[in-house]
């Protein structure tokens, strides 16, 4: 345990990480971030509800976190991490961090910040407009499309909560029902807050010069619109917390990494924050969790180093 090179190693540069190593770095901890380079929200030109700086682009956002975390002597690097492995007899002490590039670095707790992807209802036009007419979250983007003619593709259980919400920000919402399922009185809700509900479903989505212009249905109907807004199913990046034994949790919106209230997962010495544990996380939850996440795993390597210590004066 002593021999690490690192106190954390956190998989995945983007909000939560960082937000976690900088909090961790002005605790004097050894820290080093592996990034892919593969933030979710790199397609939108903005983000939103950020804390004194909304409308900065996720670049912008990015470029300052790192630089925060790097003056408290967090180590950033571009790497691949392709398998954790637990070191030790004794579980959690000690991790084996296997990158792509066949490094290996050492590290005596792991934090995972590795995100999620979006799967996208199976319909063709749909995916190169994400993040810009193509939408999930009106929080995140829906001012930018008010009053617009808005088109909501029933994919999950969660259309018509997602087709109420936009409708508090356009009177011309439609809710193509496609996959979903729409009960009576969710009709009623969706006909009290002025949602048209069309039951149908959806060939291909159709642009003009690139600008998304509306859905082509399967029966040849086009019916026209400004912006789309989806459920898409929401899955974390897992594939290292399986690969330890770890096994994923499911809600409405997708899969994730289940934590206890501080980011610690069922696996000792192995947390997550961000995405990976809240797949409905947006930008500034994502950083308070990776906050926390940080502080919390102060405290436990105190609490494993205050323990070793008195073990050894017993």
């Amino acid at each position: 345990m002593k021999n690490a090179e690192y106190d954390v190693a956190i998989v995945g540069g983007s909000v939560a990480g960082l937000a976690a190593a900088t909090a961790l770095g002005r605790s004097l901890r050894r820290v080093v971030v592996l990034d892919a380079g593969q933030p979710r929200n790199a397609p939108s030109p903005a983000a939103h509800n950020v804390f004194a700086n909304d409308g900065a682009s996720p670049a912008e956002l990015l470029d300052r976190a790192r630089r925060d975390a790097e003056k408290y002597g967090v180590e950033l690097r571009s790497a691949d991490v392709r398998t954790l492995e637990n070191c030790t007899d004794a579980p959690g002490e000690f991790f084996g961090v296997h990158l792509g590039s066949g490094e290996r670095l050492t590290a005596r707790r792991v934090l995972l910040a590795t995100g999620l992807v979006d799967g996208l209802p199976a319909i063709d036009g749909l995916a190169e407009h994400c993040g810009t007419s193509v939408l999930h979250c009106p929080y995140c983007h829906g001012w930018e499309v008010r009053g617009q003619r808005i088109g909501v593709i029933g994919s999950s259980v969660m259309a018509t909560h997602q087709a109420l919400l936009f409708s508090q920000l356009s009177r011309h919402v439609t809710l193509i029902t496609h996959d979903a399922e729409v009960t009576a009185e969710q009709r009623g809700q969706l006909a009290a807050a002025g949602v048209e509900v069309v039951d149908a479903r959806i060939e291909r989505a159709v642009s003009t010069g690139g600008r998304l212009t509306g859905v082509v249905l399967e029966d040849g109907t086009g019916m026209p619109f400004d912006a789309l807004a989806v459920q898409s199913r929401m899955i974390a990046r897992s594939e290292l917390y399986t690969g330890l034994g770890g096994e994923v949790s499911e809600n409405p919106m997708g899969e994730f990494i289940e934590t206890d209230p501080r980011g610690a997962t069922a696996i000792a010495g192995v947390w997550a924050a961000g995405n990976s544990a809240d797949v409905g996380a947006s930008v500034p939850h994502a950083a308070a969790a990776g906050v926390t996440a940080g502080a919390q795993l102060n405290m436990d390597l105190i609490n494993a180093d205050v323990a070793a210590k008195l073990a050894v004066n017993a």
